[in-house]
C-alpha cells in the first residue's frame, strides 16, 4: 500500500538513525566477537500468531539503511492477513548486518502488526456505516510515525499527526480562555495573521457547548465522553454544518451503536496505546 504523506524519507531516516544508535552505540560486540566479517547468510521473518502484518516495508528500509547490500525478498505485503508458520520475507547478505538490525526490525514489526491487527478488528465493526475510525496522539514518543502508519495499514484513518497540522481546542484551551467563542475567535485571528491553512476542531462536553461551537462555525466538533442519546441529539443539532467526532473512553463494543448516531468520526487512543505486540521471529536459514 502507498505510504501516508507523513511517512517521509526524512522522518524514517531520523527514526532509524536514532534507534540504531540507541541499540548499537560503539558496536554490537556479541556479533563482532563471534561472526566472521565476510560471512553471508539468510534469515526468514517467521509469523507466530494470526495477525494483520505491518512493518514489512519499514523492515526493508531498516536493513538497507544499515547495509545497502542486504537483499530482501518480500513474500507477504503490509496489510495482509497472516497465520502462524507464514514467512513474511527472507533477508540475505552479511550475517553481521542481519544480526545487528534484527531486534530493531522485530520491535517495529511486532508493535506495528499489533496496532494494525487491533485497528482492523475495530474498523470491521463499522462496516456498513459512514463513520470512520480515527487514531489519536496517544502514541509512544519518537515512534509516532510507525504507530500511525500501522493504523493506516490496519484500515483506520489518521487524525492530525501532531500539534502543527490542525487546531484542536480542548477543555483546557477553552477554560483558560473563558469560553469556546473566545478561543475560536483567537484561533481564527491567529490563522489569518499567520496565513495558515488549518482546520479548527473544538471539544465539547455538553449540548450547550455544542451549540456554542456551531455558532462559532468551526470545522469539526468533538463530542467528548457523551452517552449515545446525547451524542445523537448533538449530531442532529449540527445537522451537517460541520464534521463531528465521538471521543473519550470508546470501547470496541460501543462502536456500532455510536455509529448509528451519525457521527463523522470515532477516535480511540486504544488503537495505539492498548494494542498487544504480535509474536514474530527472525530465524537463521541453515
Amino acid at each position: 500500500m502507498k505510504r501516508p504523506s507523513y511517512v517521509t524519507d526524512k522522518a524514517l531516516k531520523t527514526f532509524i538513525k536514532n534507534a540504531l544508535e540507541e541499540d548499537i552505540q560503539d558496536g554490537d560486540h556479541s556479533t563482532l566477537s563471534t561472526i566472521p566479517k565476510d560471512l553471508v547468510q539468510s534469515a526468514k521473518l517467521l509469523v507466530k500468531q494470526d495477525c494483520i502484518l505491518a512493518g514489512v516495508e519499514l523492515a526493508e528500509i531498516i536493513f538497507k539503511t544499515f547495509d545497502k547490500n542486504l537483499q530482501i525478498e518480500r513474500l507477504i505485503k503490509d496489510g495482509e492477513t497472516t497465520k502462524p508458520g507464514d514467512i513474511a520475507f527472507v533477508v540475505t547478505g552479511n550475517a553481521r548486518s542481519i544480526l545487528s538490525t534484527e531486534r530493531l526490525v522485530l520491535n517495529c514489526m511486532q508493535r506495528m502488526s499489533g496496532i494494525a491487527t487491533l485497528t482492523h478488528e475495530w474498523d470491521a465493526r463499522l462496516v456498513g456505516t459512514k463513520t470512520k475510525l480515527l487514531d489519536t496522539r496517544k502514541t509512544t514518543p519518537n515512534f509516532r510515525v510507525c504507530e500511525k502508519w500501522a493504523v493506516a495499514i490496519g484500515g483506520g484513518t489518521n487524525h492530525r499527526y501532531g500539534l502543527y497540522d490542525m487546531i484542536m481546542l480542548k477543555d483546557n484551551h477553552i477554560d483558560y480562555n473563558g469560553s469556546i467563542t473566545n478561543a475560536v475567535n483567537m484561533a481564527k485571528d491567529y490563522i489569518k495573521k499567520n496565513k495558515k491553512k488549518l482546520k479548527i476542531e473544538v471539544e465539547t462536553r455538553n449540548l450547550d457547548e455544542v451549540q456554542e461551537a456551531i455558532n462559532a462555525k468551526v470545522d469539526r466538533i468533538m463530542l467528548d465522553n457523551m452517552d449515545v442519546k446525547i451524542m445523537k441529539q448533538a449530531v442532529q443539532m449540527v445537522n451537517g454544518r460541520c464534521e463531528t467526532e465521538a471521543s473519550g473512553g470508546i470501547t470496541r463494543e460501543q462502536l456500532k451503536e455510536i455509529a448509528t448516531t451519525g457521527v463523522t468520526f470515532i477516535s480511540a487512543g486504544a488503537l495505539t496505546h492498548s494494542a498487544q505486540n504480535i509474536d514474530l521471529s527472525l530465524k537463521a536459514i541453515k
